[in-house]
């Protein structure tokens, strides 16, 4: 998919489209924005205001909203699941965006936290995660980083490969660990659902880098090799079929096959898996016409699909996992960034579209130019006198994909010096950021009851030469 995705028609654009004066979208705009005199205010904070103290671009988390967020997740799967019988632990996926404060409300809430890397187990340390509250993914650990994981007492290795387990496992003896104290472990599962918004984020097909399939019984031979090695616990399977789903259905289905899994363990070796990881991927809304996953109806039906297959099996429901992360911080959070060159282009189909370009783009938002991701934005400094005209908005990158929004109703008085906002960008935004063009990483700032601080600063040339050795 090109970053120029295809998405809405330029008229359904500049007719359907909300103006700039309208009510925000609640699904998509963080739950404290709201419009005073067509400007936009984030928290109780003219985004004007919050441009000027801070700079642009800057990521804008409402921390309340997170907050709120996280809870939704607890509380929707602990009641559902606790109706049929069994528990339920939410880690959050820290890929979509991690720092020591985002961690430490997350643990505040009752979540625990999903890692892949080094980096991200040093801020989830930073920010005093208990190892046992931890988890480590990736496809490819570094030895540094399975031993790092075995010393903090992670909660659950999740292992992507059977050279893997091994490796876990010789490791896990050099460190003295036995039968007495064994390392959990969790092997990921490719359930061969094709769910997710795009091939590169649909995590469950068979031909890609993750985990071992089931199909051939390598995923059967994984979960019963763990079972081989005294210093290791087979906690469970784990499976994520992809990012950005939005019906409960794949969901569903890679809750049966789990169970499936579970059974076939139990039939070859007589062991109960007491754990599964259904992972995440719920679905968020980026444009008003999204609909997000409803969680608690997610839930709920996550929770009776289990207790209708554990009947057909015969078995019980095992300790439940997920991992969401997008959903949760994806809509917390607003860029802002400042316009700078305003020019109308009309096209070889004769159609005229402003190119409104902004002190940004594919350093702080490379999903645009990566896989078409579709996002919405508005003028924010304030409400704009003219009609709208069909505006593309771009960054300031030496490519002609450098593409943050393909489409989108702007005022035509758009002008040099404006504040645009572009909403539900809290997920691989920041964490994807880059430096191409030696430009500098934004600043995420927390606002919460009118109030702001920075939790992540903004980046210094300072900081980028100190790398140069020169």
């Amino acid at each position: 998919m090109s970053a120029a995705a295809t998405g809405p028609n330029p008229e359904e654009i500049l007719s359907g489209g909300p103006s700039q004066r309208s009510e925000l979208s609640a699904h998509v705009w963080p739950a404290t924005a709201a419009l005073a005199d067509g400007a936009l205010t984030l928290a109780g904070i003219d985004a004007a205001q919050l441009a000027q103290e801070h700079g642009t671009p800057s990521f804008i988390v409402d921390e309340a909203h997170f907050r709120a967020r996280a809870r939704l997740f607890v509380d929707s799967f602990n009641e559902a699941f606790a109706q049929v019988g069994t528990g339920v632990d939410v880690y959050y996926a820290g890929k979509s965006f991690l720092s020591v404060a985002v961690v430490k409300w997350a643990l505040e809430e009752g979540l625990r936290i999903d890692t892949c890397t080094g980096g991200e187990m040093a801020v989830a340390e930073r920010a005093g995660v208990p190892g046992a509250d931890m988890g480590l993914h990736g496809n490819n650990k570094s030895e540094a980083e399975i031993l790092r994981a075995i010393n903090l007492g992670v909660g659950r290795i999740v292992a992507d490969s059977l050279g893997e387990i091994e490796q876990i496992a010789q490791l896990a003896q050099a460190q003295g660990r036995t039968a007495d104290n064994p390392v959990p472990v969790m092997v990921r599962v490719t359930t061969g659902i094709h769910a997710g918004g795009h091939e590169f984020i649909s995590t469950a097909r068979e031909d890609q880098k993750f985990g071992l399939s089931l199909v051939g019984g390598q995923a059967l031979e994984g979960l019963l090799k763990v079972l081989e090695y005294p210093q290791l616990h087979l906690l469970g399977a784990h499976a994520h079929i992809g990012s950005q789903i939005q019906d409960s259905t794949a969901f569903e289905l890679n809750a049966r096959k789990m169970l499936e899994l579970r059974e076939a363990v139990r039939q070859a070796s007589e062991y109960v898996m007491p754990e599964l990881d259904l992972g995440g991927g719920y679905g968020i809304a980026y444009v008003p016409e999204d609909q997000p996953i409803d969680v608690p109806a997610l839930a709920h039906s996550l929770a009776q699909t289990m207790a209708q297959v554990a009947e057909e099996l015969g078995t019980t429901i095992p300790r439940i996992s997920i991992e969401p992360g997008r959903s949760i911080v994806g809509p917390t959070t607003v860029t802002l960034y400042t316009v700078g060159t305003v020019k109308p282009v009309t096209t070889d189909e004769g159609i005229v579209r402003t190119y409104v370009s902004v002190d940004g783009g594919m350093s702080d938002n490379i999903r645009p130019a990566l896989y078409g991701a579709q996002y919405t934005a508005r003028l924010a400094n304030r409400a704009g006198e003219a009609a709208p005209v069909l505006a593309r908005i771009v960054g300031k990158h030496c490519e002609s994909g450098d593409i943050v929004i393909n489409d989108v109703a702007l005022p035509a008085d758009v002008r040099r010096g404006d504040i645009i906002a572009v909403a539900a960008t809290g997920a691989y935004g920041r964490s994807m950021a880059s430096n191409y063009n030696n430009i500098l990483k934004p600043p995420v700032i927390a606002v919460k009851d009118g109030g702001s601080r920075v939790i992540v600063r903004r980046e210094t040339e300072d900081d980028l030469l100190a790398l140069d050795l020169g």
